[in-house]
C-alpha cells in the first residue's frame, strides 16, 4: 500500500492511469474511496492520484492542532514522493476544494487547473460539529453520527436507494479507526482558513460545480464569482457530492472545461 511520509506523516493514497497527473481530494466524512467513478473515468487519460487526507481513511491520525496549509502540504507530499515534475489539475469537494484553492492561489507554479465541488472558501465554523464528534465517541454512538454525517453529502432521495445506502454503508464500515479528536483538529484547520480575499488575484484556471441541492451552492455562487475567468456548473438533482449521485454529468462537465483550456490529453 502506498504512503507518502513526505511530511512526517503517514498518508496514504491510490495511483492509476497514465498521462498528465490529476489529483483528487475527497470531503469530508468520506475517505480517497467517495471518487471512485471518477478514478475509472480519467485514469484513461490522466495519471490519477485519490488521496485520504490526514484523519481519515488509513492516513495518519495526528491529535494535535495542524492548518489547512499542512494539509494542502500533504498533498503536495504526495506529487513530490511520486517524482510529479508537471502541473497538476486539482479536483476537490468541500474541505478537498478549499485545500485545491489555497494551493492554486499560493502556489499557482504546481496547478494547472482547480475542480472545485461545493466550493465554500470563506470563513466557516464548525464548532457543533467538533462537540458532536467528541461527545459521538464518548457514548459509543460514534458510528451512527458518522452515518448521519455522511448521508448530508448526498441527497436523502440518493441516500434511501439501494445504491446510495450500499455506498454510505461502505464508508462506515471503512472508518471503524477515525478519532474523534483528530476529526475536531481537520474542522478546526478548515475553519480557520478564509480565502476569500486570496481569490480576486488567482490565475489558474477554475471550475467551480455545485449540486441543485447542494448546502453549499450559494458560497459556491460567490467563490467563482470572486475568481477571475471562473466557471461554474449546477448539476441538476444532486446534493454536495454530485459527482457521486450524477457521475456521468459531472464528469462530461470536467471533460469539457479540461478540453477547453487545452489541458484533455491527445490520443
Amino acid at each position: 500500500m502506498p504512503f507518502s511520509r513526505a511530511n512526517g506523516l503517514e498518508i496514504y493514497y491510490e495511483k492509476a492511469g497514465q498521462g498528465p497527473p490529476l489529483m483528487m481530494i475527497h470531503a469530508l466524512p468520506f475517505n480517497h474511496d467517495l471518487w471512485r467513478y471518477q478514478v475509472g473515468s480519467f485514469s484513461k487519460a490522466f495519471t490519477v492520484y485519490s488521496v485520504d487526507l490526514r484523519g481519515w481513511g488509513r492516513s495518519a491520525k495526528p491529535r494535535a492542532p495542524f492548518s489547512l496549509r499542512d494539509m494542502g502540504a500533504d498533498v503536495l507530499g504526495v506529487l513530490r514522493d511520486e517524482g510529479v515534475k508537471a502541473p497538476a489539475v486539482l479536483m476537490g469537494c468541500s474541505i478537498g476544494s478549499k485545500i485545491a484553492l489555497q494551493l492554486a492561489c499560493e502556489q499557482p507554479e504546481l496547478v494547472s487547473a482547480a475542480i472545485i465541488v461545493g466550493g465554500n472558501a470563506g470563513k466557516q465554523d464548525f464548532t457543533r460539529r467538533k462537540a458532536d464528534y467528541r461527545s459521538a465517541a464518548a457514548d459509543g454512538t460514534f458510528a451512527e453520527f458518522h452515518r448521519g454525517h455522511l448521508r448530508h453529502g448526498v441527497t436523502a432521495d440518493w441516500a434511501s436507494t439501494d445504491l446510495g445506502a450500499y455506498f454510505i454503508e461502505s464508508f462506515v464500515d471503512q472508518e471503524r479507526a477515525l478519532d474523534a479528536e483528530s476529526i475536531a483538529h481537520v474542522f478546526g484547520a478548515l475553519e480557520g482558513a478564509d480565502l476569500m480575499p486570496r481569490l480576486p488575484q488567482c490565475k489558474v484556471p477554475v471550475l467551480v460545480v455545485n449540486g441543485e441541492h447542494d448546502s453549499a451552492r450559494e458560497p459556491g455562487a460567490r467563490t467563482a464569482a470572486a475568481i477571475p475567468g471562473a466557471r461554474r456548473q449546477v448539476i441538476e438533482g444532486a446534493g454536495h457530492c454530485c459527482f457521486l449521485e450524477k457521475p456521468w454529468i459531472f464528469d462530461a462537465c470536467v471533460e469539457e472545461f479540461l478540453r477547453t483550456q487545452d489541458l484533455w490529453p491527445s490520443a
